[in-house]
């Protein structure tokens, strides 16, 4: 996956400057961990997976996204002693750890950069048909920086933790969870196979959400629930799935 950028994270307070800033729980004995980063206004500022590997920490996240993050976590460090450095690991799919959002997804490889050619076990088309199928929200199309992780799913994804103690925007996210309801979030969709990606959708000509990637006959959009009913993205009818 030439697409990802891994950084490792090392330090004795590696463990406990995660905790204090990532959307899930993570300490020295977890397993591949899903989380995000927020803003203190509860939006997303990126997703990304963590792995424990001797005296560091392997985080994994989407190349678009590592400058704004690296930046992000050094702004945190404060007195931590921690170090935040990009390595030359590459990331595969097909075998290793298996990916926490999902079991359907293929599981992960971190391995030397002299594996990056390596052949993956998933084209880059068939897993972006997988995640619209899984309802599985894809880094910079639905996760943007108007997201609130909550309407992206990822209670259902493993990607945070209510129980786990503060981290960044946790006051909105808990908000959101036991004192709201959603009126929003993001849904799987069918339609007839014409519609397409990134594309405004609408209910009697008012604004209902927007359609991001599409697959097929299958789409991922989010919506205003109270408008799920006779939704058209352009001229194509959206009818949501469970």
């Amino acid at each position: 996956m030439t697409d990802r950028t891994v950084f490792t994270i090392t330090g004795p307070d590696r463990h406990n400057f995660l905790a204090s800033l990532i959307t899930n729980s993570f300490d020295a004995q977890s397993p591949l961990t899903y989380a995000a980063l927020l803003t203190a206004q509860g939006k997303f500022v990126a997703d990304f997976f963590l792995l424990n590997d001797a005296e560091q920490v392997f985080l994994d996240v989407a190349s678009t996204h590592a400058s704004l993050l690296l930046t992000r976590l050094n702004m945190y460090k404060l007195r931590a002693d921690v170090t935040i450095a990009q390595s030359d690991l590459s990331v595969s799919l097909g075998s290793g750890h298996a990916d926490p959002r999902h079991p359907e997804l293929p599981h992960r490889t971190y391995s030397a950069a002299s594996d990056r050619n390596a052949p993956s076990a998933i084209t880059a088309d068939a897993l972006s048909a997988l995640s619209v199928r899984l309802a599985v929200p894809q880094t910079g199309i639905e996760l943007t920086p108007d997201t609130y992780i909550l309407e992206a799913g990822f209670e259902h994804l493993n990607g945070i933790d209510f129980k786990k103690g503060c981290f960044v925007g946790q006051e909105i996210c808990a908000r959101m969870k036991h004192k709201t309801e959603l009126k929003k979030g993001l849904v799987k969709v069918a339609h007839d196979g014409s519609a397409k990606a990134d594309t405004p959708i609408t209910k009697d000509g008012k604004p209902a959400g927007h359609l991001y990637s599409v697959s097929g006959n299958l789409g991922l959009a989010h919506i205003r629930f109270d408008r799920a009913d006779g939704m058209r993205a352009d001229e194509t009818a959206l009818t949501v799935i469970d």
